[in-house]
């Protein structure tokens, strides 16, 4: 009896001896840091848009701990090259869209509107050849005709960019 109760005080020892410094004291940060949505540019689509503006497949990577259900895309191109004494209108705020998931992507019909909007924005301002796009995913309150602060505050990512080729003169269907 004797024997069975140094071996358990011995054991509660032990195990209390166990614990490891690492752990202690050592706050653990966020598993998810930034934005809640990270966003891609999949594939150039194989057959273009009959618009002139082809942009890729957008894809997303969401925080699980913030996951949206509706969000809006906002695409805008470089204007720096148009010449214009007028308010140059640069960025295409889309109607909301469903995003379920924490993977998944736009899709094609939605891109297609924004493909649409900003060939049109292009085609107005006479913006012909190699023209830097870029596009985010904001909150679905997003007024359709936000400013650069109202975009930053109901941002869901961070702006990404890709390059168009753009031609001008399409019809849109």
């Amino acid at each position: 009896m004797k024997r069975a109760i140094l071996l358990a005080v011995g054991a509660v020892l032990v195990l209390a001896g166990c614990s490891t410094k690492k752990d202690e004291g050592i706050p653990v940060g966020p598993k998810w840091k930034g934005p809640a949505y990270r966003l891609s540019f999949g594939a150039q689509p194989t057959k273009p848009d009959p618009s002139g503006v082809t942009l890729p497949a957008i894809k997303w990577t969401a925080n699980p701990d913030a996951l949206e259900t509706r969000a809006v895309l906002v695409a805008r191109y470089d204007s720096s090259g148009v010449k214009s004494d007028k308010l140059i209108v640069n960025q295409v705020i889309l109607g909301a869209t469903d995003i379920h998931g924490a993977d998944g992507q736009l899709s094609d019909d939605y891109i297609g509107m924004a493909d649409k909007g900003l060939a049109q924005l292009l085609d107005i301002y006479k913006v012909k050849g190699k023209v830097k796009v870029q596009a985010l995913l904001a909150r679905s309150s997003l007024s359709p005709s936000a400013g650069p602060d109202e975009i930053k505050e109901k941002a869901l990512s961070d702006w990404i960019s890709t390059e168009i080729d753009f031609k001008g003169g399409h019809k849109g269907k």
